[in-house]
């Protein structure tokens, strides 16, 4: 079952360049700017459980955004992942892992991107079965130089870095053999979300899209 989870996760890396990583204070917002990052060719959107309209936007999206692929991010336990499972995501996203989380997904039939920052977190979660990781936070961590390290004696292993990464740096990492996509909070800054403004949302997707070609 681990294996089907882990080909869901890797088709989801593989839908564009850039995984939006969202902070979203509205959920009245969630669905046009879910159809602007669609149509701007960024589908896999991962909406983080740090505010309390996440699960909102999360059960918008899913129910009224064709084309959209939405996960949840900021995962840290069980609840989380059951909150986001009964919300409609479609995948979850963790800044790390931890026995328990990885214990509970197993239960939880939602497909898990563990977070690991050290060679050490990336070997504990491939014995575990997991060969798509998120690498967090990538820039204070190691940045693309440390991916690039790992690709020799870690080739089972591929990334979707995130954490300080922007719209001039995301090619360094896109370039690297074992990195998929990255994710990036430039997509939807606050002020965009704040103002409506999905044109604008649209033309960064459309930008990130391009990314990596």
């Amino acid at each position: 079952m681990l294996d089907a989870r882990q080909n869901d996760i890797a088709s989801t890396m593989r839908l564009a360049p850039v995984i939006p990583v969202v902070v979203i204070e509205d959920a009245r917002a969630a669905v046009p700017m879910a159809r602007a990052l669609v149509a701007g060719g960024v589908p896999a959107i991962e909406v983080t459980l740090r505010t309390a309209a996440a699960l909102d936007a999360v059960r918008a999206i899913a129910a009224e955004v064709e084309g959209a692929v939405v996960g949840v991010g900021t995962v840290l336990g069980e609840a989380d992942l059951r909150a986001a499972h009964r919300a409609g995501a479609r995948f979850a996203v963790s800044p790390g892992a931890t026995p328990r989380l990885l214990d509970a997904a197993e239960d939880v039939p939602l497909p898990l991107l563990p977070g690991a920052a050290t060679a050490s977190e990336a070997m504990a979660l491939l014995e575990r079965g997991y060969r798509h990781l998120k690498f967090f936070p990538a820039v204070p961590a190691g940045g693309a130089r440390l991916l690039a390290a790992w690709a020799g004696p870690l080739p089972q292993l591929r990334f979707c870095p995130t954490g300080g990464i922007s719209a001039a740096s995301a090619g360094e990492f896109l370039a690297l053999p074992n990195v998929l996509c990255v994710g990036g909070s430039w997509l939807t800054p606050a002020d965009k979300l704040a103002t409506g403004d999905w044109a604008g949302i649209e033309a960064l997707a459309r930008a990130a899209a391009r990314l990596g070609t």
